[in-house]
């Protein structure tokens, strides 16, 4: 039964982003906030579908801690659904991808259109330029950038190395970190196409301002964060 369920969420998040992706090809001379508008409705829709074919429901913890400004987002990667969670707590985004992403067929047609900061993880040296360039750009802009600090993709219950990128941003452009913790992978575990009904926590921590403090203890200070959040939050 929950395969079927899957496979009725998959159908329809599918059917809506076609569509959706669509509308903004069509529209690809708009700027990027008409497109931005158009697209992140999908996030809302899978959200909402998830309710209703699978029962997963979303419990955010610290909502008023989102920072009025552009800001760097540092949040552990479990899982698809945070992608599309982000997008419907924090303001305008865009995201650190690697490249392949943007090969698949109509998600990745999508993702170009929204200007994300892509890179080739076996270039780690041009991809940290590329990604303090881009990000401070974005920032500039009133753009959030979000950073998964992995790389990858966790099991549920583990956390990866966290790499100082988002962290480069933030001490660049001297804006806020804000770190993110969840527990999507419980529900939507990595590489699995079946789905469990529950509830997924989010939570937000308080602003980490970056003044004073040197890449390294900004990088600890987070990953601190987010492991005792992973203790709370099971």
């Amino acid at each position: 039964m929950l395969f079927l369920r899957s496979l009725i969420y998959f159908l329809g998040s599918t059917l809506a982003l076609s569509a959706l992706v669509t509308i903004a090809l069509v529209l690809f001379f708009t700027p990027l906030k008409v497109r931005y508008g158009i697209l992140s409705k999908w996030s809302l829709f899978c959200l909402w579908w998830l309710r209703i074919t699978l029962n997963i429901k979303l419990n955010i913890i610290g909502k008023e801690n989102i920072p009025n400004s552009a800001c760097v987002i540092i949040s552990n990667h479990q899982s698809t659904w945070e992608t599309l969670a982000l997008q419907t707590i924090f303001p305008h985004q865009t995201w650190v991808l690697k490249q392949e992403l943007q090969w698949i067929p109509i998600f990745g047609w999508g993702l170009s259109l929204l200007k994300p900061i892509i890179i080739n993880r076996g270039e780690k040296l041009k991809a940290l330029k590329k990604v303090l360039k881009q990000g401070a750009d974005r920032i500039s802009e009133g753009i959030f950038v979000v950073v998964f600090p992995e790389g990858t993709r966790q099991p549920y219950g583990q956390l990866g190395e966290y790499q100082k990128g988002g962290v480069a941003i933030a001490k660049k452009t001297g804006c806020d970190i804000s770190p993110v913790y969840h527990n999507a992978g419980k529900l939507w575990p990595k590489g699995s196409f079946v789905k469990q009904p529950g509830t997924i926590t989010m939570v937000i921590g308080k602003p980490i301002s970056v003044s004073g403090k040197t890449a390294v203890a900004l990088t600890k200070e987070v990953k601190d964060w987010t492991e005792a959040q992973s203790l709370n939050i099971q």
